[in-house]
C-alpha cells in the first residue's frame, strides 16, 4: 500500500470518547497530497485541562459538526489507504468510541501503523518518542496539540522512516473497532 491517512484527534475531556478536532494528512508516493482539518462539536463538557492543552473552548467548538455530521466525509477518505497516527492506540481507541457512541456501522476491525513505533525503531538513541521530542530531533515543525499541526507531524515522521528503511509492513496491526483494541492482521 502506497497511501496512508495520518490522523490526529484532540478530545474535550478525560474520557477521551469523544473528538474536539481531527486533523489528516493523507501520504501518496513520499508526499502529503491532501490535508483536512476540523473542530468537532463533541456534545459533552470540556475538561479544564483539555482546554489549556489543546486551545479548544466549548464555545469554539459550540458551532462546529459533530462527528456524526463529519463521518460522511471523513469514511471514504479512512478507507482510501492504510490509518497512521502518533501513538495510534489513543487515537485509534478515540475513532472506535466515537463510531460506537454514534451507531455508526463501522467494519470489524480496520489496519492501521503507529509512527511512535516507527520512531522507536529508526531513531532508537533518542530519550523518549514522543511527537515533540520526535519533530525536535527531525526538525519539523509543530504547534503540539493542534489536530493539524500533529497530523501533519506524524505524516512528516512516517516519510522520514520509510526513506530510512523502515518497512510499514514491520509496523502494521489490526484494531477492532469494536472492542477498541488491538487485534490480529
Amino acid at each position: 500500500m502506497d497511501r496512508y491517512i495520518c490522523f490526529d484527534v484532540e478530545t474535550p475531556n478525560l474520557r477521551n470518547d469523544r473528538m474536539s478536532a481531527i486533523g489528516v494528512c493523507v501520504v501518496e508516493n513520499g508526499a502529503v497530497t491532501e490535508e483536512r482539518y476540523s473542530l468537532v462539536n463533541p456534545e459533552e463538557p470540556f475538561d479544564d485541562f483539555n482546554i489549556r492543552l489543546t486551545g479548544i473552548t466549548p464555545a469554539m467548538a459550540a458551532e462546529a459538526p459533530t462527528f456524526a455530521e463529519l463521518w460522511p466525509t471523513l469514511r471514504p477518505l479512512f478507507g482510501s489507504g492504510l490509518l497512521v497516527a502518533h501513538n495510534a492506540q489513543f487515537d485509534m481507541s478515540v475513532l472506535s468510541k466515537c463510531l460506537r457512541a454514534y451507531g455508526i456501522p463501522a467494519p470489524e476491525s480496520t489496519e492501521y501503523a503507529c509512527t511512535c513505533r516507527m520512531g522507536k525503531r529508526v531513531l532508537p538513541w533518542m530519550p523518549d518518542h514522543k511527537l515533540d521530542t520526535v519533530c525536535r530531533e527531525l526538525f519539523i515543525e509543530l504547534d503540539h496539540h493542534n489536530a493539524a499541526s500533529d497530523a501533519r507531524a506524524c505524516a512528516e515522521i512516517l516519510i522520514y522512516c520509510l526513506k530510512k528503511g523502515a518497512r510499514i509492513e514491520d509496523f502494521r496491526r489490526g484494531y477492532s473497532l469494536k472492542e477498541s483494541k488491538t487485534v490480529k492482521v
